[in-house]
């Protein structure tokens, strides 16, 4: 009996000590996620905003509130699409409050800019609502994940069925900074090697109001299509101007390269029926993401989820998953966990984290639809893109740490 009781009181002496180290091995005893994003500008509805938040508070929640043993803390701010001001904050954050990863990072030169930062002082960034492939190809890090899609998955299925479709010459109208000039690059080299060609292009300043003088130039050129390489409140005023002029009435096709379900139901679906996009995920695809779009409403006001927020919660968990199967919050034992992780979820079908950082998964090409009972439901889905053909491969993405 007195071994028996021995070898028990060394077996709770030993789990107690394991829990302990566990326990030491997060950092300032709290698992503190950053979301950095826009809240008040151009994309603060659809790719941003309070959507986001309440997507990654909704997974922390969903996932029990601690990992490890620890609270989990959601911290946000508004970068205001600037870079030096998203930059500031992000450094106050990991210096002073000691944010183990920040996420959204909508606006590309915003993502290049706090990645870039953080991987220096090795923390985790997962970027959802920037589209530049440069985030995992020149300007890749270690500690750097682009999570959702990028400006090479979105023509993939947009342009392809255009240019299929007969659309073989194109005039872009181009937010001007590094994503619109990605997007373009990105869906002229489509176009392109499918046949077609680039006739002309304007680019825009972010947040102009006044589209009249480029949608004259676009239709003046000629051009079947005139592609939208811009995103948010840029591209909803981009085709109502667009349809004031009378644009497609008049023979000509409009493309938007970046639209969002929220895009829609502000335009109506009266505007831009018929238009194809290219999405990470749409809510009426399957049961699983039905159910998941119902309890998200909940958290958003009745705010149906776009592809960015479904994106927030999903990386949110797969974070913390990789925190709790890492055993601590260390930079570098979550990164080797996220490499490994299969994420198959309702957002990320076949999903996986490649040594680059890119999430490779499916995406969608959607068109816009009559509306119906649920004015969230805008779109159909015209066909499913495998994860492998929608993204660049490994070798072709441009990551140097990537072929090491």
């Amino acid at each position: 009996m007195k071994s028996v009781l021995y070898g028990s009181v060394c077996a709770a002496a030993l789990a107690l000590g394991a829990n302990a180290a566990m326990a030491q091995s997060v950092s300032d005893d709290v698992v503190k996620i950053g979301v950095l994003g826009d809240m008040s500008g151009v994309y603060s509805t659809g790719f941003s905003g309070d959507g986001a938040v309440a997507a990654v508070k909704m997974a922390v929640e969903d996932f029990g509130g601690t990992v490890l043993g620890k609270p989990i803390e959601v911290i946000s701010a508004d970068h205001q699409n600037k870079a030096d001001v998203a930059s500031a904050t992000a450094r106050q954050w990991i210096d002073e409050d000691k944010v183990d990863m920040i996420t959204d990072l909508t606006n590309s030169a915003v993502a290049l800019a706090v990645q870039q930062l953080a991987s220096e002082k090795k923390t985790i960034t997962i970027s959802t609502g920037a589209a530049t492939t440069a985030l995992t190809g020149e300007a890749c890090t270690k500690y750097g994940i682009h999570y959702g899609y990028d400006t090479h998955a979105l023509p993939v299925g947009t342009a392809t069925a255009i240019v299929k479709e007969g659309g073989d010459s194109w005039y872009f109208i181009t937010a001007d900074y590094a994503f619109g000039h990605a997007l373009q690059d990105n869906t002229s080299e489509v176009v392109e090697k499918l046949g077609g060609t680039v006739v002309g292009s304007s680019d825009v300043p972010l947040a102009s109001t006044d589209f009249s003088s480029y949608l004259l130039q676009a239709q003046s050129s000629g051009a079947k299509v005139i592609a939208l390489a811009n995103a948010g409140q840029d591209t909803v005023n981009s085709i109502k101007q667009a349809n004031e002029f009378g644009i497609v009435a008049g023979g000509q096709q409009l493309a938007g390269m970046l639209v969002l379900i929220s895009d829609v139901k502000s335009l109506g679906t009266s505007v831009a029926k018929g238009l194809n996009f290219t999405s990470a995920w749409y809510w009426n695809h399957d049961d699983e993401s039905r159910a998941w779009k119902e309890k998200y409403m909940k958290y958003s006001g009745d705010a149906a989820p776009t592809f960015p927020h479904a994106a927030d919660y999903s990386l949110t968990l797969a974070y913390l998953k990789a925190v709790e199967a890492a055993g601590t919050d260390d930079s570098d034992a979550v990164r080797e966990e996220l490499g490994k992780m299969k994420i198959d979820d309702f957002f990320a079908k076949g999903g996986s984290i490649r040594k680059d950082g890119l999430l490779v998964h499916d995406m969608y090409l959607l068109r816009v639809k009559d509306g119906n009972e649920d004015p969230w439901d805008v779109a159909e889905v015209v066909r499913s893109i495998p994860g492998e053909e929608a993204y660049f491969s490994l070798a072709d993405g441009g990551c140097a740490m990537a072929q090491e």
